[in-house]
């Protein structure tokens, strides 16, 4: 495997480009090779629902394996959607947002990487942004 950190925001990002129906198979043939996946749909009013976006994402990563539920584990997956979600947040405040996250975990690498549709009008602009920690257990 090449770089990991580079790998695992790769498959972060083909991730969060699926639909739910090519999530699922993808999940399956990644879970195969020890690559934990897991993704959420998000949507509302940006930023008042940046606390729901992170809560719907540790949740689904503890769903699905990517991290304990602990204060530990749950602080990494809170670090890694604020800095995916700070990166795209000049396009997004105050405006209406759709899209999904990607979790992905290979061993101790965790990426995750958030794609926003930011309804504007007639005129929706597209953001696409990624985070990487390394999660201790």
């Amino acid at each position: 495997m090449k770089e990991k950190s580079y790998e695992i925001s790769k498959i972060a990002i083909k991730m969060v480009l699926t639909t739910r129906e090519e999530e699922k198979k993808l999940k399956e043939e990644y879970k195969k090779n020890g690559i934990l996946t897991a993704a959420v749909n998000i949507g509302g009013k940006m930023p008042d629902m940046t606390i729901k976006i992170i809560e719907n994402s540790i949740v689904a990563a503890i769903k699905n394996g990517l991290v304990d539920d602990n204060r530990s584990h749950n602080g990494i997956i809170v670090g890694a959607v604020r800095d995916a979600l700070n990166q795209v947040s000049s396009k997004t405040n105050g405006f209406n947002v759709g899209g999904k996250i990607s979790l992905v975990k290979i061993e101790e690498d965790i990426s995750v990487a958030v794609l926003l549709n930011i309804g504007i009008l007639h005129l929706n602009e597209v953001a696409i942004a990624t985070a990487h920690r390394i999660i201790n257990s």
